[in-house]
């Protein structure tokens, strides 16, 4: 005959009930009182205090404590960039960077280099309201690395010079 786990594991036996019935009553409180409160939250949802706009402002706290802001509204820039600087515009150039002020776009061509330059100051101000926050001190247009007049020539005449044809 085997000896009983009681005695095995040395416990009263008398206060084995009691030790099981106060983790399930634990257990029964608590999954009322996550009743209660769910009840609560339902009866109160819509009330003031309760409103969604306070998360928002939560988010935008920890947005600038962190450090994000500029990185976000870059981000935002870059998504939302054919409304600024229009839809043609747009498909040849670029945000390129952000640092210290200043606002680096890159265009695909020297010709779209002149155009977006032209309208650089005009730009700048429209930066400055929509990126409100950030600071906008300049905006620089760049194009494609350009050469010198002595690599274009040797090009041209690397394209242009006919060598002859291996013979066999």
């Amino acid at each position: 005959m085997q000896t009983p786990i009681c005695v095995t594991l040395k416990l009263d036996e008398r206060k084995l009930g009691a030790q099981e019935f106060e983790r399930v009553a634990a257990k029964a409180g608590l999954i009322g009182e996550l009743r209660v409160r769910r009840e609560e939250a339902l009866d109160n949802f819509g009330k003031p205090g309760r409103e969604p706009h306070e998360l928002g402002d939560v988010l935008t706290k920890i947005v600038e404590q962190s450090g994000w802001g500029p990185r976000l509204r870059m981000a935002s820039l870059e998504s939302d960039w054919a409304s600024v600087v229009g839809e043609v515009n747009a498909r040849h150039s670029r945000v390129a960077s952000y640092v210290d002020g200043v606002l680096t776009i890159a265009a695909d061509s020297p010709s779209w280099t002149q155009q977006l330059t032209a309208i650089a100051p005009t730009l700048t101000e429209t930066l400055r309201e929509r990126l409100g926050g950030l600071r906008i001190d300049e905006v620089r247009v760049t194009g494609p690395q350009t050469h010198g007049r002595g690599v274009r020539m040797m090009k041209y005449v690397q394209q242009n010079t006919r060598r002859p044809r291996p013979r066999g």
